[in-house]
Order: structure tokens, then sequence, then C-alpha cells
């Protein structure tokens, strides 16, 4: 680092209050649902009530006569105007993930997914004509005036279905709805592993179905300046402003010039609004169509039905272990349901590279497929693919320790990688970079007072209940747009301006951005002004996924700073006639020899004033930082979960979480707790409640509501004790790994685990997800009548 200022109260390290926060609790956040423009007009969509059909016919004649209807349109006007299908970037391959390599001859299929299809739909609530009046009412009515007739199709809910011999292509050239196939490892090192082998455990399972339910329903309003002839959203993406824009402009088919992309805040993500959703591209047409702008707010209901959702995974999966419990070798098959369009392979991708989690397993084979189906595509749900490969390499560890009657401890300590033998790559081709996972675990075992584990099992006992607990190890492997940009520049009202285009969902960039900067420029953290989420004044940026957000800003801004020094340092060495080398620059000031100093201020009069300064030295006081970076992000650790069953009704209640994260680096450790918090809360909804229920035969979605879609209460939500290691990631030049998904990843393993092993006396060895009171109670009865067989 160029500047090494002495930590800062408000700097890296510190537990800083949340600026935005002084926002947001008192109503002055800004979100898309809040942007009201002149003669502003409102829109509906009619959406799809099969899962799979021909649109014959629509009849929009008595909708357009209705009164204060502007307008109703169809897939057929917007393909009349020359709208582009959605540029998804449903990326198969590239570092720091494992190669997959596909079978000889197979190509890989990508759909194309027009924002409003004019012929064929293939999942229900998909846009298939919208309505655009004076009130929102009021296209609401249009909608449900307009006539469709359909042919329906044959449709698949389940990937198991529609890749079965015989099954109707839902995209046409798509043989076996197989989108991409493909392998990692070496299936001849796996075999020779399971041959040698003295124990073999098999997993056959199903990583179920959610929906991100962000608390903000997605919302757009698209504006078009007819002098201008250009186009302006007003939205929320976690791709951030940038990359929707980009994505704007091809759709509707102009120029970038002719697009501007402006966000707010965002009442949540977690991936699913990382892609580039239909209404993006319609509702800034439509506002060109009727000539104003045009406002759409998705009801909850509309969302559940057309909201991109995650996980959806099928596995069988085996591990071989020699007689003293040493890992040999990993084996399986992984199936991926993409629902109806290609938007991500990433969750597969990412799977597959990560199936070993953070033991030394010497060989490992693995294939993988990405099916087509007729539901709501998947995107790259929180920790996309890597809580899925954990949950099945811990789940084979648990049921390996229980048949082989090992502590499931004492296995995974045999079995660990160690800190000596970083960095250590897999036998899938992904190098771990540098960690001590043993330390991870022994620590979390420690806090969670797993020793003592006995003596609250039989307290429980004492009561008719059942308590398990179980741990879970994790690693991910994180990447993203590797593109970003850091712009800093000073201004003549005594700030610096900090602009960046990543997109916060949550993840307090307005707080911890800053922070970094205020401590490596040396000016108080009040000074920096945080600028993002307009492309009027953002050029690059990749917004916040995959962990990418202060690892890569980090990167460039540590650029963008040297670039301001240096600068800096040429301004005051032309007014000081000193040479660059006798000059610093300590705490926002030029220094010479003789106690001559400029502030950043007086240096940004200088140059925006001094009419000797060289040209390129003129103008703007500013840094800036534009970096692609490729590398990888190993953030991992350990999480202990202790629940309680009631046997009778089946309720499972988690009593005590604990995780031990390993963040590289801590820049706000409050923050890095609320996000394990989070991330944890979420893992646990999936494994105990959550699940996009489907009708197997009319592809309808059965889960439309809160009222049948249950998410984790406060009531419900365990007390958490979440502890920050920082051990420095050799990957990152200031040793930062992410810290947004540790909680989630380890999350569904060690609940369900912990549930296993709660029900260890009744010979239940697994189940699967959500683990509902009712599946547990079922698991019981089911295994209590095959006791009663026996005897």
């Amino acid at each position: 680092m160029v500047n090494q200022s002495p930590p800062r109260p408000n700097g890296i390290g510190v537990s800083v209050k949340r600026v935005e926060d002084l926002r947001l609790t008192r109503g002055r956040g800004l979100y898309a649902s809040d942007v009201k423009l002149d003669s502003m007009a409102y829109a509906a969509f009619l959406r799809s009530p099969h899962p799979h059909a021909r649109i014959v016919e629509i009849d929009t004649s008595i909708a357009a006569s209705m009164p204060n209807v502007l307008g109703v349109l169809t897939g057929a006007d917007a393909i009349n105007d020359g709208m582009k299908p959605i540029p998804h970037n449903p990326d198969w391959q590239g570092p720091p993930d494992a190669e997959l390599r596909l079978p000889l001859g197979f190509d890989v299929f990508t759909s194309e997914n027009m924002p409003m299809p004019p012929i064929i739909v293939r999942y229900v609530g998909e846009p298939i004509a919208m309505a655009v009046a004076k009130t929102a009412a009021e296209a609401q009515d249009a909608i449900e005036a307009i006539e469709v007739t359909f042919e329906v199709l044959p449709a698949y809910t389940d990937s198991k279905e529609s890749t079965a011999p015989g099954a109707y292509e839902i995209w046409p050239g798509c043989a076996g709805n197989i989108a991409l196939q493909a392998e990692v490892g070496s299936a001849a090192d796996a075999s020779d592993a399971f041959n040698k082998a003295a124990h073999v455990v098999r997993l056959e399972t199903w990583i179920n179905r959610i929906n991100g339910v962000p608390m903000e329903p997605r919302t757009v309003v698209g504006d078009y300046s007819q002098t201008e002839d250009s186009y302006t959203l007003y939205a929320a993406s976690g791709r951030g402003a940038v990359q929707t824009r980009e994505r704007l402009a091809t759709v509707l088919g102009v120029p970038l010039t002719k697009c501007r992309a402006v966000f707010g805040d965002m009442g949540g993500n977690f991936g699913t609004r990382n892609a580039f959703s239909p209404e993006f591209a319609l509702i800034p047409w439509a506002a060109r169509r009727v000539g104003c702008p045009v406002k759409w707010v998705g009801t909850r209901s509309e969302c559940f039905l057309s909201d991109y959702q995650g996980r959806d995974l099928r596995s069988t999966a085996e591990l071989a272990l020699s007689a003293d419990g040493k890992f040999l070798g990993l084996r399986g098959h992984n199936t991926m349901n993409l629902g109806a369009y290609s938007v991500y392979f990433w969750p597969l991708r990412k799977g597959l590279s990560m199936m070993q989690g953070v033991y030394n397993i010497p060989a490992i084979h693995f294939r993988g497929e990405a099916v087509f189906t007729n539901l709501p595509p998947t995107a790259v749900y929180r920790s996309a693919g890597r809580p899925e490969a954990i949950f099945i390499v811990e789940r084979l560890i648990d049921m390996a320790a229980e048949e082989m009657d090992i502590d499931p401890v004492e296995l995974r300590s045999r079995n660990l990688i160690q800190p000596q033998s970083m960095p250590f790559t897999t036998p899938v081709g992904v190098t771990y970079d540098s960690g001590d996972y043993p330390a991870s675990m022994k620590e979390v075992l420690e806090a969670a007072n797993w020793i003592t584990f006995p003596e609250r099992r039989a307290q429980s006992e004492t009561l008719g209940k059942k308590r398990g607990i179980a741990i879970a190890n994790y690693i991910e492997v994180t990447s993203g747009i590797p593109r970003e940009r850091v712009e800093l520049r000073v201004t003549h009202d005594g700030m610096v301006e900090f602009v960046v285009g990543t997109m916060s969902s949550g993840q307090s960039h307005e707080t911890t951005f800053p922070q970094v900067a205020s401590e490596w420029l040396g000016v108080p953290f009040d000074k920096i002004r945080f600028i993002a989420n307009d492309t009027a004044r953002v050029s690059v940026g990749g917004g916040s996924h995959s962990g990418r957000s202060m690892r890569l800003v980090t990167i460039a801004l540590n650029q963008a700073i040297e670039a301001l020094i240096a600068r800096g340092k040429a301004i005051f060495a032309h007014i000081t006639n000193l040479p660059d080398n006798e000059i610093s620059y300590e705490e926002g000031s030029f220094v010479g020899p003789n106690g001559q100093s400029m502030d950043l201020w007086q240096v940004r009069d200088a140059a925006e004033t001094l009419n000797s300064l060289p040209s390129n030295l003129k103008g703007h006081f500013e840094g800036i930082g534009d970096i692609v970076n490729r590398v990888g992000g190993y953030p991992y650790g350990s999480h202990v979960c202790e629940v309680e069953v009631d046997p009778e009704t089946g309720v499972v209640e988690i009593l005590k979480w604990t995780g031990v994260d390993d963040v590289g680096n801590a820049i706000n450790p409050m923050v890095l707790h609320g996000q394990a918090h989070g991330a944890i809360a979420q893992g646990l909804g999936q494994a105990l409640f959550e699940h996009c229920k489907y009708d197997d035969q009319t592809g309808q979605l059965l889960a439309g509501s809160f009222m049948d879609y249950a998410v984790p209460r406060a009531d419900v939500t365990p007390p958490m004790q979440t502890l920050i290691s920082e051990i420095p990631a050799s990957s990152h030049p200031f040793g930062i790994r992410p810290g947004g998904e540790g909680g989630t990843t380890p999350a569904l393993a060690v609940v369900i685990s912990a549930i296993v092993n709660a029900l260890r006396d009744y010979g239940i060895k697994h189940i699967e997800m959500p683990a509902t009171p009712e599946r547990v109670w079922q698991a019981i009865k089911h295994a209590s009548e095959s006791d009663q067989k026996t005897i």
C-alpha cells in the first residue's frame, strides 16, 4: 500500500455503525417504487397460466378500448419493434473454477430468452402481454380483458422427467433437454480408489428449489426522451447499474449511449435478483410506445411466480474409505434443474469445483448435467452451488462415521487438508490458496462446548425430547465479473468522491468502502462521499455477487490512491520546485523536507486554477483504478448446530448455532457478523422450511404466498455465536476473503446432520430437505414401524 497511514478510529477493523441506517431507519431510503415522474402511467402483466403452451391467438381489442388504457402490448409487438433476447451469461467454464470437460461431440445449448415470448411460453408466470393505463387498477382491469387461445404442450417440473427417454423437447434441437453435460476429475483414479476401499457410503439426495423472497418486490420505472431518443431505467439488480445498462441496450437494440440505468436502495437480493429481468426491458420500451413514463410494481404473488429461483439439484454420490477412516475417493453425478431458460450454469460449475470441501480426497470424479424443465429459471442464489456441494460431502462423512463407528469429529480430523499443504490443488484442478482448516474446526468445537454435549442430551431425554449436534466444515471458491473500477476525485466542497460500480443490497458499502479509503488515503471518514448506481456517473462495474465487491474494490482502490498521490506529488513538485523523491504524503497532505505542505484540497485548487501546470496535470484532481482480476477467493470455516426434536410432533427447534468464518482481513466486524447471521438464517430456512412446491401434473405453483411458502421468523431463529478468523488470504494483496456467504454454505449440511444425530436411536440415516415437522414425524413413524416388524 502506497500510504501507510496509522489505524483510524473509523478505519479498517473497526465496527463502524452503518451510515446507511441513518437514512433507512428514518424512511429516507429511495427504492424503485419511490420513483415518481411527471405524467407517469402504470403497467400490469398478463402471465401464462400454463407451464408449456403455444400461443395461438391473443385478442387485445376489448382491453385496448377500455377507459384510460394507453396501450396493450404483446410479444409480437416487441419483435416488430426490434426487441432482442436477454443476453444472459451462462458461462460454463473459466478460472478459478475446475475445468469442465464435455463429452466428445457434445455442444452446449443455450436458450433464447425473449422478455415477452410471442409464440411459446415455457413456465407458469411468464409474461405474454402487458397493459399500460393511467392507474395501476385500470391496467390490471385491462389485462383481465385480454383473451388468449393456447395449445397446451407437454410439461415437466422434475429434471428426472424431462431427461427420461422419449421426453418432449422443451427447446427444439436440445436433445434430451440436456443443455450442458460435463465431468471433472478422473474416472479411472476414482474407480481404482473404490476398488481398494474397505468401506463405501452412498447418498442419493435432492437439494430443494427455493425462492429468494427479498422484502422488496421487483419494481421497474421506465422513461423515454423523444427529443434525445434515449431510455432511462430505474430499478435495482445485483449486477449493478453498468451491467444492467449494457443488457438494456442489447435487448432494445439501441446504442449504449441511448440508455441510462439509475438504481437506488435495494430491498434484498441474495443472487436471485442478479440476472436481467424481462420487465427491465419491457417497461422502458412501453414508455416509448405510450409516450410517458411507466411504472410497474410486482405483487408478491407475481414475484413468487416469476422471480428467478435457486438451488434444485439432484445428486447421487459415493465416498470411499480405508479401514482406518482415510478418504480414498469421491464420485457421483449432479443434475441441475435450469428451469425454462439457461440463465446461469454457475451453480453446477461451482458445485463440481468444490465437491471435496476442505478434505484431502486423492481421487475424485463427478459428472454433471444442466437440464431444462418448465419451471422459472434458476439463478445464483446465495453461494450458488457451494452449499449443495458441502451438503453432499458433509452428509457422506457423517454417514460414514455412523457406519464405521468413528467419532464424526475424529473422522474429519483424519482427513482435513493441513496448513503446511497450502496452496493445495484438488484432483479437479482447483487450487486453495491458504488457511488453517484444523484450527477453524478446533475453535468452533470449543466455542460450542461440544465436549459437554452428552450432558445436554441427557437433560433433553428427561423432557421427552431428542437432542442432536453436528458440525460442518466448508470452503467456497468465489469469482464474479472480473473487472472493477474506482474513481477518486477531490472536490471543491472539502470531500473526496469515491465512485464505484458495485451494488449494495445490504452489504453496507456506504460504510465499509469509505472505511478503507479513509485509512489508506489518510483523511477523515466523513470526508469520503460514496457514489454508485447511476450510469451517468459510473462507467464500469460488475455489481455485487460471488463475494466480489470488497475483494476487487480494494485492489482498484489501491490503484486509484496510488494514481491520485502520484499526480498530487507531481503538482506539489511543480509548485515547490522539489524533486519527487523528497516529497512524502502524510495524513491527507503532501509534505516537503523543509515543512512545506499542501493538503489534498489545496492541490485540487491548484490543479484547476494554476495556469503554469503542464496540461497533463490540469483539470479534475482525481485518481483512477481500473482492474481485471480473475483470481478466486477462498473463504472457509466451521459451523456447529444443536437441535432438539419433539418425537411426538416432529417439530425441530434449533437451540444454538456457533460458527467460525475466516475472512482473511475483517474490514468491519459488526457488518461481518450481520452478514453471517443473515446467511445462517437463509440456510436454516432452506433446511427446515422453504420449498417452491409445484404440482407434478399441472406445473402450477402450490407455494405462491407466505401462507404456503414458509420462511424463518424471529421465534425460530436461534441464538448465534459467530466468530471471525483472520488468516490472510495469500491470493489477495491485502489478505481479504469474501465474507457474505459463509453462514449459508455449511447450513444445509449442519442442520440436517444435527437432526439425524438427534434421531439416531430410531436408526434414521438421512432426512431430505426441507425437514418439516411432517417429514420428521413420518421418518420417526416409519422407523418405529420397521423396528416393530423386525421384532
